[in-house]
């Protein structure tokens, strides 16, 4: 038995580390290797080991402490047994921390060796082609939710490679080629922009087949074996990093209030970059080992939050409004947990972003629609001969264009910041489709050039494609105004949310048959429900009741429309 000083081991470079972790007291018994105490780099975690086998006398540095190559961090009571020198014991685990906590932070997939040899195409005619994204309609960061191929698959031109879901639409992004996958660059959860590459595609070239594998090249043939173990360990390494790094970038964007007493594993580099920032640390979740805050999640968090105050998204912890604490509901009866789909938790935030935002007011009004109905039957062949069913809406569509036109104070749009109101030469009005992923709201452009024939094959297009999860993000933005209808389900009467930034929408309810008094007695008439909410600070509420006499007028005598 005897006593021997424990030494910080070279640390590949690095000058003073901080020690973040004490992984042993005095009188623990540990073997050759057993790791000692935690350091930690700008870049990576590293455990020092022990330098043999044999019972801990004591250690002279504490959390906090910074330590550097050769400094005595304890005492150990040897067993006659040794882990190896005390220069080079935590080389390769410095090495190999280091290593794994570069990969896991580096954004993206594992990126090809460089020093490897280019692959060579065998003589059969083909190419290998990197399938980028396309344009997304202006939209970045689009989550994929549906990988459709796997490698070795055979595609055709146009065939759907990936799916990926915008706010409010799913989307297929075609193959530009016919040809074999050779390989898929992405996975489920990753967040894709145009530019972005997503798999890499076997292509036949004027005379090839199209399906002849990618050959390796001759020179790992004659490489050594262990440099070839070396490579597969490397791979093996980066095939496990790759698909946390999707999930490791979700978590770290989202705060949580700090715990009490709570402890925050951070490297001082990370500190620093979280101070110059103003990030607090005690709300990011940490995705490197043991739950280390790393750079990368300091800058997803100080994004997250940057997004959610230009979004104007109203959450518990930054509206300033307290959120309400659930109890459990297991305790009164059997439950189930869902998560929410995307499509929900964005009409969820929207809704209440502008509940908020918006100060709402609500005008009702009935209009007599019982001469436009008569007209809308009596079209009935006409539409079975263009394959077109005519419905109340092509004529909601048209009133309020002119009710628009007539009243422009509603075609408009509120900047606050800028204290300007936005005046829009355009009628697009957004139409409310039901459908089973959600309420969906395709636009349709320039209402007030278009006639009811044509109104109504393009809604009911655009309803179909909504229910079909078919609509291009382009197709859902740019609407002036909106008009959204439950007349098929029943109701009376309800108070719609604005849609910001546009400054009014209307709700339509069930038509009714009611008695209504001519002068000389009571007719039976056909009443159609009207609501309009609109923001108050953009129209005041004798504009409101214009725009719903208007459109009243409008559909009780379809001649109006033509003046």
């Amino acid at each position: 038995m005897s006593e021997q000083e424990i030494r910080v081991p070279d640390l590949g470079g690095a000058d003073e580390v901080e020690v973040i972790e004490l992984l042993v007291s005095a009188g623990d018994s540990v073997e050759a290797e057993d790791p000692i105490l935690t350091v930690e780099t700008d870049k990576a975690s590293v455990e020092l080991p022990s330098p043999g086998a044999g019972k801990i006398i004591k250690l002279t540095v504490k959390v906090g402490d910074k330590v550097k190559e050769g400094d005595v961090v304890g005492t150990i009571e040897s067993s006659g047994e040794s882990g190896g020198s005390d220069d080079s014991a935590g080389e390769p685990e410095a090495k190999a921390e280091e290593k794994t906590e570069t990969e896991s932070s580096s954004k993206g997939g594992a990126e090809p060796d460089a020093s490897k040899p280019a692959p060579k195409k065998k003589s059969g005619g083909s190419r290998t082609e990197v399938v980028l994204v396309p344009p997304l309609d202006g939209m970045e960061d689009v989550p994929v939710i549906e990988i459709n191929v796997s490698e070795g698959d055979t595609v055709e031109a146009d065939d759907a490679l990936v799916t990926v879901e915008s706010d409010k639409a799913s989307m297929e992004i075609p193959s530009p080629f016919s040809g074999k996958v050779v390989k898929v660059l992405v996975a489920e959860g990753d967040k894709l922009s145009e530019g972005d590459k997503l798999l890499e595609l076997s292509v036949a070239e004027d005379g090839g087949d199209g399906d002849d594998d990618v050959e390796e090249s001759s020179d790992q043939d004659d490489a050594p074996a262990d440099s070839g173990q070396d490579a597969k360990s490397e791979a093996e390494a980066d095939d496990k990093a790759t698909p946390k790094e999707p999930a490791a970038r979700s978590q770290s964007a989202v705060s949580e209030p700090p715990a009490p007493g709570a402890g925050v594993h951070a490297g001082p580099a990370v500190r620093k970059l979280a101070r110059e920032l103003g990030a607090d640390m005690a709300r990011i979740k940490g995705s490197g080992p043991k739950s280390r805050i790393l750079k990368d999640d300091v800058q997803n968090y100080v994004k997250s939050q940057l997004q959610q105050a230009q979004q104007g998204s109203a959450v518990a912890t930054g509206s300033g409004i307290p959120g309400v604490k659930l109890p459990d509901f297991s305790q009164f009866g059997d439950i189930e947990k869902e998560a929410m789909s995307r499509m929900m938790a964005v009409t969820a935030a929207n809704m209440q972003r502008s509940w908020l935002n918006v100060p709402h007011v609500t005008q009702f009004e009935d209009a007599d629609i019982t001469d436009m109905e008569a007209f809308r039957k009596s079209q009935k062949a006409a539409g079975e001969k263009k394959g077109v069913k005519m419905t109340p809406l092509p004529f909601l569509l048209k009133a309020c264009a002119t009710a628009l036109a007539e009243l422009p104070q509603f075609n408009v749009s509120l900047d606050m910041e800028r204290k300007e109101v936005i005046r829009k030469q355009y009628v697009h009005i957004g139409i409310a489709v039901d459908t089973p992923n959600g309420l969906m709201v395709p636009v349709i452009r320039d209402v007030d050039k278009k006639g009811l024939w044509e109104l109504a094959a393009e809604s009911a297009e655009l309803a179909q494609k909504a229910r079909d999860k078919k609509l291009k993000p382009a197709e859902m933005q740019g609407a002036c105004f909106t008009i959204t209808s439950l007349g098929g389900i029943g109701g009376t009467a309800f108070t719609p949310i604005v849609n910001a930034p546009e400054v009014a929408i209307l709700g339509v309810s069930k038509a009714a048959m009611k008695p209504v008094w001519d002068g000389s007695g009571f007719q039976p008439r056909l009443l159609l429900p009207l609501s309009l909410s609109y923001d108050h600070r953009a129209v005041n509420g004798a504009d409101a009741a214009r725009f719903t006499s208007c459109l009243s007028r409008l559909l009780s005598d379809l001649r109006e429309l033509l003046l």
